[in-house]
C-alpha cells in the first residue's frame, strides 16, 4: 500500500513567488496547497481557521508574517509545526535561527528540517515571536514605506530612526520582574528572544537560548544631556551595557505600568498602546522548523553539552580582533578517533555556540 504523502499549507505574502518554494516542498514528498495572502492579518486568519489536515504550515515573508502564523498556531487546539522561508527587509528571528534568506535552502529546512521547540512571547491577551518593545526607533519597522524597506534594507530603518533623535520621547514607567521593582525614566525598552534585533547581532547579549523559558530585557534610560544620548549610543554600536544608562536582566516575567499610554511593536508591526503590559514566556510554545546541526547551538542541551565538551578537552580561548573569537589548543585531545583540527568561536554568539571540525586517523573531516 502507497504511503499517503504529507501536507503542507503554503502561505505566502506580499507577491512572493511561490513556485521555487512550492517545488521544493513537493520534492520533499508534501501534498502543497499554496495560499496567497491578500491583505492584513490574512496569514493569521487562514492559519487559525482552516479545518484541513497539515503536518506543517510553512509562511513565506517578514517577521510580522510569522509573527500572524505563529500567533494562529498559538490559539488552535490542534498547532503542527511551523516552516518560515524569509523573505523581510530584517529576518532577525531567522538570522537567529540560521534559516537561509535563499528560498531553496530555507524551503529545504521547511521541508527537511526538524521542529525546534521554542518559547513564544505572551504580551497581555497577544503573542510574539522575539521582540515586543517601546520608545525610540520602535516604530521606525511600520512606519518606513514597504518599498523604500525593499530597496534600502537596514539602511531603511537607520535613516527613518536618525530623524527621532531631534524629539526623544520619554516615558516614567515602573518595572516588575523575579520580585524586583525599577522606576525610572525611559526612552527605550525591548523584551527579547532573539540574537539580532533591526538585523544588528549582539545587542541582546551574548548568552540567548531560545527554548529555556526566559526573556533577555534590554531598558535605556532617558539621557539628560548630549553627552549621556552619545555615551548610549556609543555602548550600542560596541554592543555593550551601559549600567550608568541602561538596565539588562533575564526574566521569565515582568509587567510594564506607566500613567500614559505607550505606543508598542510586537514583531515590527504596532502592538497598540498600553498603560498596563504584563510580558509572559511561554516556554517551548510552538515548533519551527530548523536544520537538525542547529539545534545544538539554539537549545539548552546543546549549551550544556558544549560546555561539557570544552571542559573535557581543556580548551582556552584567545581573543584576536573584535569579532571573532579563536581557540588555542593547550595540547592534542582526541574524542573516540577524531582529533580536533580546527574550533573557533563567532564573537556575535554565546561562546557555548562553537563549530568545530574534526580529522580522524584516514584524514576524513566530520562536524560536530
Amino acid at each position: 500500500m502507497m504511503e499517503e504523502n504529507k501536507r503542507v499549507l503554503l502561505g505566502m505574502s506580499g507577491g512572493t513567488d511561490s513556485s521555487v518554494a512550492a517545488m521544493r516542498l513537493l520534492e520533499a514528498g508534501y501534498e502543497v496547497t499554496v495560499y496567497p495572502t491578500q491583505c492584513y492579518h490574512d496569514a493569521m486568519a487562514k492559519a487559525e481557521s482552516y479545518t484541513e489536515s497539515y503536518d506543517v504550515v510553512v509562511c513565506s515573508g517578514g517577521d510580522g508574517t510569522l509573527d500572524e502564523v505563529v500567533t494562529a498556531m498559538a490559539r488552535r487546539k490542534d498547532p503542527v509545526p511551523i516552516g518560515y522561508i524569509p523573505t523581510g527587509t530584517t529576518n532577525d528571528f531567522a538570522n537567529s535561527l540560521h534559516i537561509s534568506k535563499d528560498l531553496l535552502e530555507a524551503a529545504d529546512t521547511a521541508a527537511n528540517g526538524v521542529p525546534f521547540p521554542c518559547d513564544v512571547g505572551v504580551f497581555n491577551d497577544d503573542y510574539f515571536v522575539y521582540i515586543a518593545a517601546f520608545g525610540l526607533f520602535t516604530d521606525v519597522s511600520y512606519e518606513t514605506k514597504q518599498s523604500v524597506k525593499n530597496v534600502l534594507g537596514h539602511l531603511a530603518y537607520v535613516l527613518e530612526g536618525t530623524k527621532r533623535l531631534f524629539n526623544i520621547p520619554s516615558y516614567h514607567i515602573k518595572i516588575t520582574h523575579d520580585g524586583e521593582t525599577i522606576e525610572d525614566d525611559f526612552v527605550f525598552g525591548m523584551v527579547t528572544n532573539s540574537r539580532s534585533v533591526g538585523g544588528f547581532k549582539g545587542i541582546v547579549g551574548k548568552e540567548v537560548i531560545f527554548d529555556d523559558g526566559e526573556f533577555e530585557v534590554t531598558l535605556i534610560k532617558t539621557p539628560k544631556n548630549p553627552i549621556e544620548l552619545n555615551e548610549i549610543v556609543a555602548s550600542l554600536l560596541i554592543k555593550q551595557i551601559d549600567s550608568a544608562h541602561m538596565y539588562s536582566f533575564k526574566a521569565k516575567e515582568v509587567k510594564f505600568e506607566s500613567i500614559e499610554e505607550i505606543p508598542w511593536t510586537l514583531d515590527g508591526e504596532f502592538g497598540g498602546e498600553h498603560d498596563c503590559v504584563d510580558i509572559r514566556n511561554w516556554k517551548q510554545g510552538m515548533r519551527i522548523m530548523v536544520k537538525s546541526q542547529m539545534i545544538q547551538q539554539l537549545s539548552v542541551k546543546g549549551r550544556i553539552e558544549n560546555t561539557q565538551i570544552l571542559e573535557e578537552v581543556g580548551l582556552e580561548t584567545e581573543e584576536i580582533s573584535e569579532k571573532r573569537l579563536f581557540v588555542k589548543l593547550l595540547k592534542q585531545n582526541y574524542l573516540g578517533n577524531f582529533k580536533f583540527r580546527i574550533l573557533y568561536f563567532d564573537f556575535a554568539l554565546t561562546r557555548t555556540d562553537c563549530r568545530w571540525s574534526c580529522t580522524n586517523n584516514y584524514g576524513r573531516e566530520k562536524s560536530i
